[in-house]
């Protein structure tokens, strides 16, 4: 125990006397909830670290995802595989094993996981930005060098690993004991209500980046449907539509509960029962990383036969016939095997999972 003029802290005391003070229980035994939680949240995990892997060998493996789009997606499995990954470890330290961990011990657990989480969310933020940059400028595929790419990836990597450490490095309730939060009984609660609204904030920015998006296609579909059927307009229109609410829908569903309860908590809200809700939040939270693969990856053709190909361990060196895909984000146009088109494949790689049929869009804009 520390003592000076204005403030006593307890950076000698134990976990436990953190949980006491913010009327957190921990038990001594195993409850069969503590076995409910923590099984759906291995299950969770296993998944979450096999889909991703998968995902990451797939883009190395596979020539055609070697852009810039990809690298971001690649990005964004390994962040999920490190959410996986953060999550599993705390798994073995949660329930009745945290009476033993040491403070350094919970703020590294808690730590990994925000890491992992902040990077998630923030690559989704950055393929969001992407997609706008590419559609808005008529373009199938993205232009940013790989230097560029690099770049932003390791500033999404320091991004997460400063948020991760701020409570570490300071911003905790060691020497401000009225401060604790109830559910992470280390952490201030203003540290909680910064999380939340910055989380919620990047939501929002989401939210009017697949917004403008949505609307300029839409505009784009009514000019390009002068040039095509009355079906082909409505497909591209509808493909966009159920893209766009798969990508903010499952981040809503997966976030903003686990969200609002950290608000709630922050905000000091004592008739809320956040602890009631607080782990299947979390393992909701989780789930985004597992439905991320499935979004950005598996509606792609060209990505299941690569999965296909690593799975049942058929990969061929030298064997690229994997097909095409009609729904894409940006991948390789089809690769004939003629070498005079492989010419017209460097022009059109790139077409967008959200842009079913963007070259006739960019045929109107042209027009």
């Amino acid at each position: 125990m520390v003592t000076n003029n204005t403030m006593q802290c307890y950076d000698n005391e134990s976990v436990k006397f953190f949980y006491d003070h913010s009327n957190k229980t921990i038990s001594h035994y195993w409850r069969r909830r503590d076995y409910v939680i923590v099984s759906m949240g291995m299950t969770v995990c296993f998944i979450v670290i096999f889909s991703n892997i998968l995902v990451i060998a797939a883009i190395i493996r596979n020539r055609r995802f070697h852009f810039p789009i990809y690298y971001l997606l690649g990005n964004l499995a390994a962040a999920d595989l490190f959410s996986g990954i953060s999550y599993l470890h705390m798994m073995f330290h949660t329930g009745p094993w945290t009476i033993k961990l040491s403070i350094r011990q919970w703020f590294v657990r808690q730590g990994l996981l925000d890491t992992s989480l902040t990077a998630s969310v923030v690559n989704l933020l950055a393929v969001a930005v992407e997609r706008h940059q590419t559609i808005f400028t008529m373009q199938l595929h993205s232009t940013m060098t790989k230097r560029r790419v690099v770049m932003l990836i390791c500033g999404i990597w320091a991004l997460a690993i400063i948020m991760g450490q701020i409570p570490n490095m300071g911003w905790n309730c060691m020497c401000d004991l009225e401060d604790c939060s109830t559910m992470a009984p280390l952490y201030s609660r203003s540290y909680l209500v910064f999380w939340a609204v910055l989380n919620l904030l990047t939501f929002t920015i989401m939210l009017i980046v697949y917004t403008r998006i949505f609307l300029y296609v839409r505009h784009k579909s009514q000019r390009m449907s002068q040039h095509t059927t009355q079906i082909r307009h409505k497909e591209t229109v509808v493909n966009l539509m159920k893209t766009v609410s798969l990508i903010l829908g499952c981040f809503v569903i997966c976030w903003t509960p686990g969200l609002v309860v950290l608000l709630l908590d922050g905000l000091g809200c004592d008739r809320c029962q956040v602890l009631r809700y607080e782990k299947y939040c979390l393992v909701l939270a989780e789930c985004n990383s597992l439905v991320n693969p499935i979004i950005y990856s598996f509606r792609d053709k060209d990505m299941r036969k690569t999965f296909k190909k690593l799975l049942c361990c058929l990969c061929r060196q030298g064997d690229d016939d994997l097909g095409e895909s009609k729904v894409r984000f940006n991948t390789l146009e089809h690769e004939p095997s003629k070498a005079r088109s492989s010419d017209l494949e460097d022009k059109t790689n790139g077409t967008s999972l959200i842009l079913d049929g963007a070259e006739d869009i960019q045929a109107c804009s042209e027009s």
